[in-house]
């Protein structure tokens, strides 16, 4: 428990066994639950999350946004922690980003990745990738979010109920985000934290998520207004003889 909120670290997997281990090694006695999401893994990762007590489920329809859609539905805390299972995010930066979050009454907060702690740049083109995703996120959104791409997250468990990410792919990492940053009802900000190096063998597509993730912040900002305006008329309560269908027709 930290502060009266228990503390929950969701981590999607695929075949992520040698980082695994390292995540779960260092993760800080404040975290309750170290949630493992096996996203149809072909190695020990599941069986190595167990051994280190690590609270494991399956998700077999693969994908990242997937994968993380089922980790959040089975975690058990009021506070949700995201990392990567291949070590690149440091589980020693919890306790600080929680303390950040409770004492400034943060609903969601995203963590920046500022610089390597080996001194190691990243390649060029990664950094351009980020670059073009995070200036097109800027322009379409009016949100200065420095990394969009980051897969390092804390929020309240409430916050979900707020935005209802709905992407399965590596786009629900910046659909989180920009949901959580634009809602009114919502206070969102941005750390930065040191990175490591990666465990493993990189799942990503640059070219294919790249793009993938570019027309994907088209389409939402072309949805958003809709969804939004959607939500806000589903929660007025129903006049008389009014039934959800006709006030979903209101909406067409």
């Amino acid at each position: 428990m930290y502060r009266g909120k228990r503390i929950s670290v969701v981590i999607p997997c695929h075949n992520e066994e040698d980082g695994i281990r390292t995540v779960i090694e260092q993760m800080p006695p404040i975290v309750d639950e170290i949630l493992v999401v096996d996203n149809a893994s072909t190695d020990r990762t599941a069986e190595v999350a167990r051994e280190l007590g690590a609270r494991v489920v399956f998700e077999g329809r693969k994908g990242y946004g997937r994968a993380y859609k089922t980790g959040f539905a089975k975690a058990r805390g009021d506070i949700i922690v995201t990392m990567d299972g291949d070590g690149t995010y440091p589980p020693d930066s919890i306790p600080l980003l929680l303390h950040v979050l409770i004492e400034e009454r943060i609903d969601f907060m995203t963590a920046r990745r500022w610089r390597s702690r080996s001194g190691e740049d990243k390649s060029p083109i990664r950094l351009l990738g980020n670059a073009i995703l995070s200036g097109t996120t800027v322009a379409l959104f009016f949100k200065f979010i420095i990394d969009s791409q980051s897969g390092m997250w804390v929020f309240r468990r409430e916050v979900l109920s707020k935005v209802q990410p709905r992407s399965d792919t590596m786009a629900l990492s910046q659909e989180l985000k920009i949901l959580a940053f634009t809602h009114p009802a919502l206070r969102c900000m941005e750390m930065p934290i040191y990175y490591g190096e990666r465990i493993g063998v990189s799942k990503l597509n640059l070219w294919r998520d790249g793009f993938g993730n570019l027309f994907h912040l088209f389409k939402l900002r072309l949805t958003l207004g809709r969804q939004r305006r959607a939500a806000r008329v589903m929660e007025l309560p129903l006049s008389e003889g009014e039934t959800v269908s006709a006030r979903a027709q209101q909406l067409r």
